[in-house]
C-alpha cells in the first residue's frame, strides 16, 4: 500500500475542490473563513489518502452478505460501511451498499473538525455528506431520472433538520439494483446510512413483468458483491397498477426505516410517478434545480 499513488486534486472554476482516486470522485464545497477553507481542503486530501488501498485490502469481507455476527472491519471507512448496513441485514445487503456514502462521510469528518468551517458538502458521485452549522442551509436536487439530467424538485436542508447525508439509488444509476426504481433519494443522519437505505428502498421498488429484464450480476461484473442475484438491466412499458404497487412497496420500506429513525426522508420515482415521505413529507420541497448526472443532483448553498 505504500506504493499506491496519492489522490489527484484540483480546484474547479467555482472554487470547489475536486479529489479523485480510481473510482472515488469527490467534489467538495466549503464555506467559512479563508484560512479555514484552505485548511479544510488540505484535511480532505489527507483524509482520502490511503482509503482506496485500505478498502481494496478488505474487499472479500466488504463484498460478503451480512449474516450472523458483524464482520470485523479495520479501516474507518470499512467500519462505517458495516455500521450503516448491519441494521438492514434482514434483507440481502453487503457493506458495499454504503461505500460511496462512507467515503464521503469519512472525508467530511476531517473537514468538520477544522475550526471556522460553517458549511460543507462532499459529493461522491451523487452520494453527499453534509455539514451545516446553525444558520447554514443547503439546496439538494432530488433525482427523478439520474440518467437524464434535467429539472426537478429541491430539498432545502437546514442544520436543525438533522440531515447529514443524501444518497440516490436505482437501476438507472451507476450501481446495480435488484429493483426497478428509476431513482430513490434518501435523506439520513449520516451519508453512509443514506447510501445503504437508498439501496434497500430501491430494491424494494420491485415487480415481476415480461417487460422487466434482469441478468445475473456476475455476468455484468465478475467482481460484483451481488453474485447470484438478478439485477435489473431494462424496464419497458409497465401497466399503471403495477407501477403504483411497486412504488407503494418501496414506500412501505422507507416508512419503516423512517419510523426506526434510520432515515429522515425519502423521494421515490418510477415511470413518472413519485412518492415522498419524511421531513414533514419533505415540506421544504421547492422550485426545480439542475441535476448532476450521478443521482442526488446539485447541492449548493442558498
Amino acid at each position: 500500500m505504500t506504493d499506491w499513488p496519492p489522490p489527484q486534486r484540483c480546484l474547479l472554476p467555482d472554487g470547489r475542490l475536486h479529489l479523485s482516486d480510481g473510482p472515488i470522485d469527490l467534489v467538495i464545497g466549503l464555506e467559512g473563513t479563508r484560512p479555514a477553507i484552505q485548511s479544510a481542503r488540505e484535511a480532505a486530501f489527507r483524509a482520502l489518502c490511503g482509503v482506496l488501498p485500505a478498502l481494496a485490502a478488505e474487499l472479500p469481507l466488504l463484498r460478503s452478505p451480512l449474516l450472523g455476527r458483524p464482520p470485523e472491519a479495520k479501516h474507518p471507512v470499512a467500519c462505517r460501511m458495516v455500521e450503516a448496513c448491519w441494521p438492514l441485514r434482514a434483507s440481502f445487503i453487503t457493506p458495499m451498499a454504503a461505500v460511496a456514502g462512507a467515503v464521503a462521510e469519512h472525508v467530511l469528518a476531517a473537514i468538520a473538525a477544522v475550526p471556522g468551517v460553517s458549511a460543507a458538502h462532499v459529493n461522491n458521485g451523487g452520494d453527499i455528506a453534509v455539514h451545516l452549522t446553525p444558520g447554514a442551509s443547503l439546496r439538494v436536487g432530488l433525482a427523478e431520472r439520474p440518467d437524464r439530467p434535467g429539472l426537478g424538485p429541491v430539498a432545502h436542508l437546514r442544520a436543525e433538520d438533522g440531515v447529514g447525508g443524501v444518497a440516490t439509488s436505482g437501476w438507472r444509476g451507476r450501481s446495480f439494483s435488484l429493483g426497478i426504481a428509476d431513482a430513490v433519494t434518501v435523506l439520513a443522519p449520516r451519508a453512509a446510512e443514506a447510501d445503504a437505505a437508498a439501496t434497500l428502498i430501491a430494491n424494494a421498488v420491485n415487480a415481476e413483468h415480461p417487460a422487466i429484464l434482469r441478468r445475473p450480476a456476475e455476468e455484468l461484473d465478475p467482481d460484483t458483491d451481488l453474485a447470484g442475484q438478478g439485477v435489473t438491466v431494462a424496464v419497458g412499458d409497465l401497466p399503471a397498477p403495477l407501477l403504483e404497487a411497486a412504488l407503494d412497496a418501496g414506500l412501505r420500506q422507507a416508512e419503516l426505516l423512517l419510523a426506526r429513525g434510520q432515515i429522515r426522508g425519502a423521494f421515490l420515482s418510477l415511470g413518472g410517478r413519485m412518492r415522498v415521505t419524511g421531513t414533514a413529507e419533505i415540506a421544504t420541497l421547492g422550485a426545480p434545480a439542475a441535476f448532476l448526472p450521478e443521482g442526488a443532483g446539485r447541492a449548493g448553498r442558498e
